[in-house]
């Protein structure tokens, strides 16, 4: 007994977890391949985010005076932008701004759209009607107009970014949530729970928002990467995050003047690297989507 007992606290036991989360994971990716897919696309821009400080060869915002427009090399492996700055640091470091757009705009959306939605589903008449065409008014404009109109106005931070594209989504959220909750609002548990008298707050927030949110948190992801691509757009038109702050966008925006010189490695790599972050996010939302809904799973 005493010898088994040693033997799984030297390692049996542990290795028995490892197996078992790679087994869930291995059964994960069966069912979404597209959602593990974008999920490992995601975990990698997310390990740069994290770890941008131990891995930029360089600080991202200092110039080399001497190496202006260097092509890629051993020193600069991306070579050198317009002022001299490293490249593969800038990309690195952009990872941040890619996710410190992306989770706080979704954050926000979530927080204003999700309760709008509950309560004009719930609730209905004239103030479902006035709260749904208004946020359509503001899905009638195309939302890049409206955050460049509005980021202009308010200036260009990151603080102003991220309210914007926040408050621009929060539409969607609500239109999700909104239509769950029409679809529940006359459920037998939703009658049970009037019938014993619990208060209207209580019947939206513990009864019905458990069941009508997750549609909406499976369009976080595919909502995240519409941020990252906005912002990316706004700082490239140059009403958004400005150089020589290492953002995507406005990396890209700098680079487009030389690509016509031949120096393409400028805007090439934090292009690349803002496609894939989109391009991941969205097979993730696409992929979660496909595990929530099985009607959807099972039509494809």
């Amino acid at each position: 007994m005493t010898g088994g007992v040693a033997t799984a606290g030297n390692g049996t036991r542990p290795a028995g977890a490892r197996t078992a989360i790679v087994n869930r994971a291995i059964g994960l990716a069966r069912l979404s391949p597209t959602a593990t897919a974008g999920l490992l696309i995601i975990l990698f821009f997310g390990f740069l985010a994290l770890f941008a400080d131990a891995l930029m060869p360089h600080d991202p915002e200092l110039a080399f005076a001497q190496r202006v427009l260097q092509p890629p090399s051993a020193d600069h492996w991306l070579g050198t932008d317009g002022n001299g700055m490293d490249v593969l640091s800038r990309v690195i470091y952009g990872s941040r701004f890619g996710f410190g757009i992306a989770i706080p705009a979704v954050l926000i959306s979530l927080l204003i759209g999700i309760p709008v939605g509950l309560f004009a589903g719930y609730r209905g008449g004239m103030l479902d009607e006035v709260l749904m065409r208004f946020f359509d008014g503001l899905r009638v404009f195309p939302s890049i107009i409206l955050a460049l109109a509005v980021v202009a106005a308010t200036g260009p931070s990151l603080l102003n970014v991220v309210l914007v594209l926040g408050f621009l989504d929060s539409p969607v959220f609500a239109r999700v949530v909104r239509s769950e909750v029409l679809a529940l609002r006359s459920s037998v548990f939703v009658e049970a729970a009037v019938a014993a008298g619990n208060p209207t707050w209580r019947i939206m927030f513990v009864h019905l928002l458990p069941n009508a949110i997750q549609g909406a948190m499976a369009q976080s992801a595919v909502r995240a990467a519409w941020a990252v691509r906005i912002s990316a757009t706004l700082a490239f038109l140059g009403v958004g995050i400005q150089a020589p702050t290492p953002e995507w966008g406005a990396m890209i925006r700098q680079g487009a003047e030389f690509m016509i010189t031949g120096q393409w490695w400028v805007a090439l790599f934090p292009g690349i690297a803002l496609i894939f972050l989109v391009f991941g996010l969205n097979m993730f939302g696409d992929g979660l989507q496909e595990l929530l809904n099985p009607r959807r799973k099972a039509a494809k």
